[in-house]
């Protein structure tokens, strides 16, 4: 578990993860809290399933990721594996929504819908993430400093 919760101690870390966190949860509280515009949680999952035929499972995780793994991010809490739900999330976004929009956002509403450049950006941040850790000020780094934290041997 030593590798779950080692980060470098770096700024870096810090301003990727928190940034991160903040632009993704609020499209998590549209879809769990229904706030900013959103639907909540059970229209969510008919909206998926209607529109994109994604089982409520799958659904009930992506909702997981851009809120609870979005908080997890902010705070640097198991910083690794929020990055990767919500690496898995954007992926699913682009394969199964805005590829065949195209790359670029819908700025002037040329297109159907919004394209994966956005997604693809989180993309690369969250592979950060999961590479380096959560870096300072995260709960991570401070887990992984603690001496209780260490093997004892003898």
């Amino acid at each position: 578990m030593d590798w779950f919760f080692r980060t470098e101690d770096t700024w870096q870390n810090l301003l990727v993860r928190v940034t991160l966190g903040a632009v993704i949860f609020p499209h998590g509280a549209m879809k769990l809290f229904g706030w900013f515009g959103g639907y909540g949680v059970l229209a969510t999952i008919d909206a998926f399933s209607k529109s994109y035929h994604i089982p409520a499972f799958w659904t009930l995780l992506v909702i997981a990721a851009e809120s609870f793994g979005a908080l997890g991010l902010i705070f640097g809490f198991a910083t690794r594996l929020c990055a990767f739900g919500i690496f898995c999330d954007m992926i699913g976004a682009i394969c199964l929504v805005h590829w065949p929009n195209g790359f670029f956002m819908n700025w002037f509403g040329a297109q159907h819908g919004e394209g994966f450049e956005y997604h693809l950006l989180a993309i690369g941040m969250a592979l950060a993430l999961m590479i380096t850790g959560g870096g300072r000020l995260s709960l991570d780094n401070l887990i992984a400093k603690k001496p209780y934290h260490k093997r004892i041997t003898l």
